[in-house]
């Protein structure tokens, strides 16, 4: 069992730099701001120890992406974040996506999140939030905050699981980070938390939680956002049937501004590059601009391409070599035969091998490549007929700008 862990707050270590800025340092106000039509990556990193019943278990390395857009700034100057949240583990193929989730909450200059109940990330909510009030390097203050968690697969709990923590700060003082000027906070808590059953459940459900988290989080000035944190983290889950998971780790991310793709210029250019490529369509959306292989073929039984197909990818792959800087999600589609787990299998299956073959002919490196399956569950034709589901066995190859 893995706990999800994507989320925009937070993070780790030891950090003893307070005693280096003195209180007649100058006193600021922090405050969240945002700018409409900004978009941001957040790349965070999770190495996780689990035990089970007191006995080590196994260890995970868990990789984070969050991509989300500032939709609208409200006259408070509360934003509206719309993203995606990722979460996976890499591999010499790219970034396999095991876990995706939309989300969009209003994010207050204070901190503080107005999200609707349904929504599973972030996982941590309202962290930083800053006082209303200028501060100086060791000050200290509380907040409350929270954290949701996706426990559907675990424990069969439907909906976010809600932690209530409460949040001890420090400003510590000004620093650089990878040779930037930013301001340094110390962020903690600690969990001792005895819930009752949720609603619903089917296979366990914690009966206590307890555990700390300690951060600290880099915050760039100039952009009035965080830039990176760092976490060290154990919480241990004492369950209804009586096991104990514990899970013990350390965690970092960072934030990057994504850079905005004209995409019209790119649709057009992607599309005389294309010519008359049968089967292939171009599409432009928020995440980027998108080649869709409709009907590509492979061996039967296997991820291999025929010959007539790998044709087609080496005049793909020459298109996106020539629009760097950019990276790639390749998502596998399937047509509706088979079980639903067969059919996300073998997604997964073809769009890593497609990926691969990306990799081998020096479009993208594995790291700039993420993949994804989504089996049947996104048709753009009837299944019905042999025409449909023909259209539907497609791979995707988005250039995402964000």
């Amino acid at each position: 069992m893995t706990i999800a862990t994507p989320n925009n707050a937070c993070l780790i270590g030891l950090l003893t730099i307070a005693a280096l800025f003195p209180r007649l340092a100058a006193a600021e106000e922090f405050q969240h701001s945002f700018v409409k039509g900004d978009k941001y990556r957040i790349l965070s990193q999770v190495s996780e120890d689990v035990y089970f019943n007191r006995r080590f278990n196994h260890s995970t390395e868990i990789v984070n992406r969050i991509a989300f857009e500032v939709a609208e700034v409200r006259a408070d100057g509360a934003g509206l974040l719309r993203g995606t949240f990722q979460t996976g583990s890499t591999s010499s193929s790219g970034y396999r996506i095991d876990q995706e989730y939309q989300s969009e909450y209003w994010q207050l200059p204070s901190g503080r999140y107005e999200i609707g109940p349904q929504y599973f990330m972030p996982v941590v909510r309202h962290v930083p939030t800053f006082p209303p009030r200028q501060l100086q390097p060791g000050d200290t203050w509380t907040a409350p905050a929270e954290e949701r968690h996706d426990f559907r697969s675990d424990f069969g709990i439907p909906d976010p699981y809600v932690i209530p923590i409460e949040v001890r700060y420090e400003y510590v003082g000004p620093s650089t980070w990878q040779g930037q000027t930013v301001q340094v906070f110390r962020a903690s808590y600690t969990v001792f938390y005895q819930p009752g059953p949720p609603p619903a459940w089917n296979v366990a459900y914690p009966v206590q939680i307890s555990g700390f988290s300690n951060q600290i989080h880099y915050w760039d000035p100039e952009r009035g956002g965080l830039l990176a944190y760092e976490e060290q983290f154990k919480f241990i889950f004492e369950l209804s049937t009586g096991a104990i998971v514990e899970y013990r780790g350390l965690a970092s991310a960072q934030v990057v501004e994504a850079e905005l793709m004209n995409r019209e210029v790119v649709v057009d250019q992607v599309r005389d590059a294309v010519g008359d490529l049968p089967g292939v369509s171009i599409q432009s959306d928020q995440r980027g601009v998108t080649i869709s292989l409709e009907d590509i073929r492979f061996v039967a039984d296997s991820t291999a391409l025929l010959p007539g197909e790998m044709d087609k990818l080496r005049q793909i792959a020459a298109i996106l070599r020539g629009i760097p800087g950019y990276e790639l999600l390749v998502a596998g589609h399937t047509a509706r035969v088979g079980s639903a787990e067969s059919q996300v299998e073998l997604s997964v299956a073809r769009a890593t091998a497609v990926a691969d073959i990306l990799i081998g002919l020096g479009v993208r490196a594995a790291e700039d490549i993420s993949i994804i399956g989504y089996g049947a569950e996104r048709p753009v034709a009837d299944n019905n007929t042999e025409a449909g589901r023909a259209r539907n066995r497609r791979v995707e190859i988005t250039i995402l700008e964000n």
